[in-house]
């Protein structure tokens, strides 16, 4: 589960950006030169390659080599509608041409409904030579839109006619049998034994989840004094006797969570879900009828092989980036003997996705490459002859498991052909001396653009409040003067690490996105610039030392506001609620080695001065960070937030996510903002296809943040891909690859030397 909201803000991204490129519209059946492999460095895999169950970022990559996307993107990350014949965009001063397997006619009713006309293109075969229809297409929107469906992607979340109907009445087996109870007697839609092996597995996996929680504390460090379950229960947030065990561990959070076993794993997992931990997770996740539920869902409308109609009840305007699904094949992942569009039979039975889940680990579709196999650290494929957009030029690819650190050294020599190292100035320099003094030589061709997403540094409200109302002035004052001093250390942080390949940003919101504000807006602020009084900190003609000097006066100021008691320029007392000591999170390999650490060593010393104890804790593990976050037990931490290419802050910051609802999203509860305002602007923007209208409710929501002083907006970094100058003809890579169209996007034509 927390794999999952980890990566969710990555499936957009990631969707959009492959098999889009400017290639011949009907199959160009040129033969794939030479037998000298392709190979590309990634990080390590979690081997669950499937259109519809991958997580990771990486995982995704490597399934996508294999599919196509019913709806594809240009450059600037904008949908391309008609794929079929062709659309002819302008970047950079150059005309592209972009296909794709579908046509999509928008049209909003008089009456609020939306239709989304797709006809598909009638010449596509998968891989193993099986036509595409709009049968494949259906299948893969059902399977999306199952009720036991918990893969990373949110069509089931989108406002499409008859959608609630058909997943209603239907539970899967384990949220059942966890509901009926272990002394359950009514075996009515399960057997005795089917109960009564389910809680042996669940029991089981109970206490090692509660026990990984201990387990995790004791390795933090967090109780050295004494390490029994109990001192680690009360520092997770649990009152538990002295003598307790793990399972009296589970059972306190179960009681706390009122039975709510979801949700209870998703926030409290110190790692693990419980469908990592049970023997036989896979055989509880089958739907069991409970009530009345549609057959169908009306809204997804079959008009012929190839045209499909969805219709969708209201405007939405992140629907058409749900739309950008791939397009599984409905004869490998399904069965085509269970579809039956006009007796509501779509490929599988509806609530066992066992027979999709199975082919989880090997991929077909109707991308450019075929899976071949994964052993060894290493995936293996082979050109696609049967690729709509044209056999690929280079025959054979590998996608090899690599460490972060060693990147740039296995291209440099030549395990390697292509990867994404960290771009910091340790990599400028070793790239620039490979090459004789320039990113771009003999050795190494680099290509650079700005991440689709941002670093901060982030407060949890709830740990960082005064009397208990994180929402409270004096609360927004006790953060508000921390981001005060974090803010004012921004540039020579980022300068010293990332010099020319990052800029500092003043709003939560990548600077790739439309919606970010920019510094020619009337309205745009220099974040937490201004003091308790609402008057400027700095002066345009402040040195640096100045510019310290007046963040100290101002945070001072906040922390009085906030109800601190101040003597001689100095905090000694705090209010109800609120600490004199305070801990911030930083994942830097236990060196430093992060973009924001020179922040936090100034402002240590900075509130030193102001009399508050800042602890940096400089993590090993990034992992720790995570779940720390999820348990709710980071006061103060940093980050960076992955974007998606539309600006919808409903994952982010809506707060029924915020406060572990049971919506899809990603990562709010870091934050537990809770802002009714907010959450109302957040829906109002999403139900609007009118930009200039969204840019201005998201200006608002942007300055809602802000006054909540949870998330301090430091850095836009730049990403880099580089290529092996030897071995990969440069010439035949992908032109003007932006943040929102990959190295791979057009991977068909890319030949090596």
């Amino acid at each position: 589960m927390k794999k999952r909201q980890k990566w969710l803000a990555l499936l957009l991204t990631a969707v959009m950006t492959v098999s889009t490129g400017a290639a011949a519209p009907a199959y160009a059946q040129s033969k794939s030169a030479g037998d000298t492999p392709l190979v590309v460095g990634y990080s390590p895999f979690n081997s669950k390659f499937s259109p519809f169950f991958a997580e990771t970022a990486y995982d995704r990559e490597a399934e996508l080599m294999t599919q196509t996307t019913l709806l594809n993107s240009d450059r600037v990350g904008a949908i391309i509608y008609k794929g079929i014949e062709g659309e002819t965009i302008n970047y950079n001063g150059t005309d592209y041409t972009y296909y794709g397997p579908a046509d999509c006619e928008v049209t909003e009713n008089e009456d609020g409904t939306v239709y989304y006309d797709f006809t598909l293109r009638d010449d596509i075969v998968f891989s193993d030579g099986e036509p595409m229809t709009i049968d494949d297409v259906i299948f893969n929107m059902y399977v999306l839109c199952d009720p036991t469906y918990d893969g990373s992607a949110t069509l089931f979340s989108q406002p499409i006619e008859g959608l609630e109907e058909y997943r209603s009445g239907m539970d899967t087996l384990f949220n059942l049998l966890v509901a009926a109870g272990e002394d359950n007697t009514d075996f009515s839609l399960w057997t005795e034994d089917q109960q009564s092996a389910f809680w042996t597995d669940l029991n089981t996996a109970a206490e090692a989840f509660a026990q990984e929680i201990v387990d995790y504390c004791k390795g933090a460090g967090y109780n050295e004094a004494d390490d029994t379950v109990a001192a680690c229960a009360a520092n997770w947030g649990f009152d538990l006797p002295a003598e307790a065990t793990a399972m009296d561990f589970w059972n306190t959070m179960v009681e706390a969570y009122e039975g709510d076993i979801s949700t209870l794993v998703s926030t409290e997992s110190a790692g693990s879900s419980l469908a990592d931990l049970m023997e036989d997770y896979d055989a509880y996740t089958v739907g069991i009828e409970t009530g009345d539920s549609a057959s169908s869902i009306s809204g997804i409308q079959k008009l012929d092989d190839n045209k499909l109609r969805v219709v969708a009840t209201q405007v939405d305007a992140t629907m058409i980036y749900q739309l950008t699904f791939e397009i599984a094949p409905l004869h490998y992942y399904g069965d085509p003997s269970l579809f039956d569009y006009e007796n509501d039979s779509f490929g599988f039975v509806k609530g066992d996705l066992s027979g999709i889940r199975a082919k989880t680990t090997r991929p077909l579709g109707a991308g450019p490459y075929k899976f071949v196999k994964y052993e060894n650290g290493v995936i293996n494929y082979e050109a696609n002859e049967n690729y709509f957009l044209g056999e690929p030029k280079t025959r054979y690819l590998n996608f090899r498991e690599v460490q972060d650190t060693d990147k740039l050294n296995n291209v440099i020599t030549g395990t390697i052909d292509i990867t994404d190292p960290s771009f910091s100035s340790d990599t400028v320099d070793a790239v620039e001396q490979a090459n004789g003094g320039e990113l771009d030589g003999d050795v190494i061709t680099t290509s650079t653009v700005d991440n689709l997403g941002y670093g901060y540094i982030g407060i949890n409200s709830h740990n960082v409040c005064v009397g208990g109302d994180p929402s409270s002035d004096a609360s927004k004052c006790l953060r508000r003067a921390f981001a005060t001093i974090f803010s004012v250390y921004r540039d020579v942080a980022i300068d010293s690490y990332y010099g020319e390949r990052a800029s500092v940003i003043n709003y939560p919101i990548s600077n790739t996105s439309w919606a970010a504000p920019q510094p020619t807006d009337d309205d745009y602020e220099i974040a937490f610039s201004t003091d308790v009084d609402g008057n400027p900190i700095y002066t345009s003609d402040m040195s640096a030392d100045d510019r310290y000097v007046a963040a100290k006066e101002a945070a001072l100021g906040f922390f009085e506001a906030a109800g601190y008691t101040v003597e001689d320029g100095k905090v000694t007392e705090a209010p109800d609620g609120a600490k004199l000591e305070y801990e911030v999170q930083i994942p830097g390999d236990g060196t430093g080695d992060h973009p924001s650490f020179m922040i936090l060593t100034l402002a240590k010393e900075a509130l030193a001065g102001l009399g508050i104890n800042l602890i940096v804790t400089d993590l090993t593990n990034s992992s720790d960070l995570w779940t720390g976050l999820e348990a709710h037990q980071v006061d103060m931490w940093c980050a960076a937030w992955q974007a998606t290419v539309d600006p919808d802050m409903y994952q982010v910051y809506y707060s029924d996510i915020a406060n572990g609802g049971a919506e899809p999203g990603g990562s709010a509860y870091h934050y537990q903002i809770e802002d009714e305002e907010l959450d109302e602007m957040i829906l109002e923007a999403r139900m609007s296809t009118d930009q200039e209208f969204r840019k201005a409710m998201y200006k608002a929501c942007l300055d809602i943040i802000i006054d909540w002083a949870c998330e301090i907006p430091v850095y836009q970094r730049q990403n880099a891909i580089i290529f092996s100058t030897e071995r990969v003809n440069i010439d035949t890579v992908t032109p003007d690859i932006t943040t929102f169209y990959n190295w791979y996007a057009e991977i068909e034509n890319i030949e090596m030397n």
